[in-house]
């Protein structure tokens, strides 16, 4: 809690036994799609941790998606296919387990050579049949940029349902086959920053948001990237993004998610810490985990206590209406 109402975590990840990423490698080794059965006692093992970091950080309730890492989205499609519903089982399950901590959003089966219309039939169940309250999307499928870019209609289908079950898209990409940067330890944060910039540029400057107004995209980690120019430069959108295109504030550089908040604006800034997740180094000047970011936030000066409470609990649940929170 924070001053009397709840904070929501608007960027949480599955946490699951060694088992479960098991199972997806045999898959793939075998070639063939096979099911999971995961015991409520396994999982809880798992789940006990993740609520313990997030009792430390002071986080009420969290969206939990799936691990970009392990979405494994260059896979057949039909290892593709059998494996998203696995996942969006294991998500379902652990909300069974906490209705009260988490709620779900959902990796979808994306692909590289086929377009979104393929992620509409499990974009429905697990809204309607699960109870989830958003989708996941990685823009790189592949890890080769060879995707089309979100303005492209390989990926209207998959808008469309969003618009028509009033759950929004949460953009985070995966790993990445760039050549480049394979030496650098974690090469797939690279991958974030670049490919969540590129989608907020391409959002912002595409026409997406005309042809769906009642969209409304997420995208994780403040958007990747500051703006390095001024807000009438050519550079930057001029169009009023406030309704469709909202970031969360998981950033662990405290300069860096204040110039976030007065780029982007509050209104546009939901909660986000990735916990437990790749922030957990210790600040060396409070001894606190980096993603320990309630406190952060409370402490910037420019920040008044309604653009506070806007962050950690009216923009979220402004955003995913479907989630029913007090």
């Amino acid at each position: 809690m924070h001053n009397g109402y709840k904070v929501l975590d608007v960027h949480g990840h599955m946490s699951t036994p060694p088992e479960f990423r098991g199972h997806v490698a045999n898959m793939v080794s075998q070639n063939t799609p096979a099911k999971l059965d995961l015991p409520d006692e396994r999982l809880e093992t798992a789940l006990q941790r993740h609520l313990k970091i997030m009792d430390e950080r002071n986080i009420d309730v969290q969206i939990i998606g799936p691990r970009p890492i392990a979405m494994w989205h260059w896979m057949r499609p039909f290892l593709q296919d059998a494996w998203t519903r696995i996942t969006n089982d294991v998500i379902a399950q652990s909300v069974r387990l906490h209705p009260d901590r988490f709620v779900g959003a959902a990796q979808l089966p994306l692909n590289r050579d086929r377009d979104t219309s393929a992620c509409v039939k499990e974009f429905e169940r697990c809204v309607r049949e699960l109870g989830f309250v958003a989708g996941y999307v990685n823009p790189d499928p592949a890890g080769d940029r060879q995707t089309p870019g979100l303005n492209d209609a390989y990926w209207y289908p998959l808008y469309e349902a969003s618009v028509d079950l009033e759950a929004p898209l949460i953009v985070h990409p995966s790993l990445t086959y760039d050549r480049r940067v394979e030496f650098i330890r974690a090469n797939y944060q690279i991958n974030n920053v670049t490919e969540e910039y590129i989608a907020m540029m391409i959002l912002s400057h595409g026409d997406v948001f005309e042809r769906y107004p009642k969209l409304k995209v997420v995208i994780c980690h403040c958007g990747g990237a500051l703006h390095r120019f001024i807000p009438t430069d050519h550079h930057i959108a001029q169009k009023d993004l406030s309704n469709n295109l909202f970031y969360d504030c998981c950033a662990y550089d405290v300069d860096f998610l204040e110039a976030a908040i007065k780029q982007k604006g509050v209104d546009q800034m939901l909660f986000g810490t990735e916990a437990p997740g790749s922030g957990g180094a210790v600040r060396p000047e409070t001894g606190r985990p980096g993603d320990d970011l309630v406190p952060v936030i409370d402490s910037l000066e420019f920040l008044t206590a309604e653009d506070k409470r806007k962050i950690f609990h009216t923009n979220p649940r402004k955003v995913f209406t479907r989630w029913n929170v007090d």
